[in-house]
């Protein structure tokens, strides 16, 4: 069996699936009447584009052309607008040479022309490569030469960072902030290309995601457009997002989740509320403006939300939100229950990576039970706890966790790919599972040490210290020591107006795990350094540190 037809719900066979998967998009609204009309000519384009963005968006425009389908700080565009603008984009792109499997990348913030420019991409059937806005300079320049780039779209704030472009490598703007000459924009090809009917690129593109980095340099992860309406019915099936809703999304575009984000949105008609950057407060003004149910999140953005005033969050009305949609990396300590205190109980956490979309979704009552679980399997995902020699470990015994879901990658650009065992890919995580089928998520495979002989995950230590009210944020590794192999050193951050020493931070551990998940070695940072998605960089914690 491959791991792409693993698409079984865990508790039926096919017909059970069917099943689920139907009453699921009737729920939201997915399956629905309509103008008999509108609905003709929706189905006609899903058949001729298929579910990429260019297919997504020309199906969205055929059944809701009038409905607003992006916000940002300048505009706001209709579905038709978004359809119209695009193919124009999409003509200009021919222009330049951009066909089926070209590459093509992008680096911007969110904002309307992102999008635009994503479906302009996909309606050539070009492959379009995501770019971190927080890579280095060289690191821009080395993306662009592995990946084989032909066309780079930017925002101009990234000019600088660009420099002279690879040979070979077109430079387009996206978003710009002045009138001086410079490369040709998006709104220029807008401007003076026909438009018209457009026809489906004879080849589907990918999308290329790159992968964090955090513990090295970042590797190209090809994602294919949907299958079917299975990954938008997975989120459904657990998440309380409907048709024609509005959604803001602050996660970045070019990330696992704020792709999917856009994703889910796109199939579901939603209005998608983008600003370029991310600041809590903004947040929710746009949820209380637009009256938005549902916002897609990076953990650290409910940290900065939460960390706002009491009488700051109470002058926006919330009430219109129903989901808090976070994935990314994990939710450390009480922090959800704290979080939901705050907010409701509106939060979903999914836990996933970029090659096997998303694994597992904690519901609030979830969350309520067990703050630290990553939650049950989706629709149409399987889990597995296995040994090193692919076998299944018993309940509560930690193991690699594996998954099998119709959203997995199909490999990174180098070549290589993911191990699969018996039809399920390796998310590079250790786990268990309880009796009630939550699955905790122990650590990174990779990030375990031994330490005199003994196992230590630091997420362990992680969720202990930030229990702590005087510890605002917390990461804990492994550091080489002669003596013992390894050590744990901690980095901690606290919050205004407290104050710990090294030894009170030890005693915090000591008191509730064996002596062996003790840090030796304790920092105190004013920040932690984090990556564009709010991922602690490891490797920078000791320069930090210094």
């Amino acid at each position: 069996m491959a791991a792409q037809d693993a698409v079984a719900s865990p508790t039926g066979g096919k017909v059970a699936y069917a099943t689920q998967l139907a009453t699921t998009l009737i729920r939201a609204g997915v399956i629905a009447p309509g103008r008999p009309d509108r609905v003709t000519r929706q189905l006609a384009a899903l058949r001729s584009w298929g579910l990429s963005l260019a297919g997504g968006y020309t199906s969205a425009a055929a059944r809701d052309p009038e409905r607003i389908a992006l916000i940002d700080e300048r505009r706001q565009v209709t579905f038709a607008e978004v359809r119209d603008r695009a193919t124009r984009i999409s003509q200009g792109l021919a222009a330049l040479g951009v066909k089926g499997k070209s590459r093509v990348a992008v680096l911007c913030r969110n904002h309307a022309g992102l999008i635009e420019a994503l479906v302009a991409s996909a309606g050539r059937g070009a492959d379009t490569v995501l770019l971190n806005t927080g890579l280095s300079a060289t690191q821009i320049q080395t993306v662009l030469r592995e990946q084989k780039v032909e066309l780079l779209i930017a925002d101009e704030e990234f000019l600088p960072l660009i420099g002279e472009p690879p040979p070979g490598v077109q430079l387009l703007l996206a978003w710009t902030d002045g009138t001086s000459p410079g490369p040709t924009t998006l709104e220029e090809l807008v401007a003076s290309n026909p438009g018209g009917k457009a026809s489906p690129p004879e080849i589907v593109g990918r999308t290329i995601v790159l992968t964090s980095g955090t513990t090295g340099a970042p590797k190209g992860a090809r994602r294919p457009p949907p299958h079917g309406l299975g990954a938008l019915a997975s989120i459904l099936s657990k998440i309380p997002l409907k048709v024609r809703d509005t959604i803001a999304i602050p996660a970045p575009l070019f990330h696992t989740w704020g792709f999917a984000g856009l994703q889910v949105g796109m199939g579901l008609r939603a209005t998608l509320v983008l600003r370029r950057r991310f600041e809590p407060e903004s947040v929710l003004a746009d949820i209380a403006t637009h009256r938005a149910g549902g916002v897609f999140v990076v953990p650290i953005m409910m940290q900065r939300m939460l960390e706002l005033p009491p009488d700051v969050r109470s002058k926006y009305d919330l009430s219109a939100l129903r989901a808090v949609a976070s994935s990314g990396s994990a939710l450390i300590g009480d922090f959800a229950l704290h979080f939901m205190d705050a907010f409701g109980d509106v939060l979903y956490n999914l836990y996933g990576s970029t090659e096997v979309s998303w694994a597992t979704i904690a519901t609030p009552s979830d969350l309520r039970r067990e703050p630290r679980t990553a939650g049950q399997a989706p629709l149409g995902t399987q889990l597995a706890i296995l040994d090193e020699s692919g076998n299944d470990l018993p309940t509560g015994t930690p193991g690699r966790i594996f998954v099998a879901n119709g959203m997995l990658f199909e490999g990174y650009t180098n070549g290589a790919n993911k191990e699969v065992k018996r039809g399920f890919m390796s998310t590079g995580d250790v786990g268990h599972m309880d009796s009630t089928g939550l699955l905790f998520v122990d650590g990174r495979d990779d990030d375990m040490i031994v330490s005199g002989g003994e196992n230590v995950f630091p997420r362990e230590v992680e969720n202990i210290l930030t229990e702590a009210e005087a510890v605002r944020e917390v990461a804990v590794v492994g550091v080489p020591d002669p003596d013992w192999g390894q050590r744990l050193a901690a980095y901690v951050v606290l919050h205004d107006g407290y104050t710990l020493d090294a030894d009170e931070v030890r005693d915090l551990v000591k008191n509730k795990a064996a002596r062996f998940s003790v840090p030796r070695d304790v920092h105190f940072l004013a920040e932690l350094p984090r990556n564009a998605t709010g991922k602690v960089v490891p490797r920078l914690l000791r320069e930090a540190a210094s």
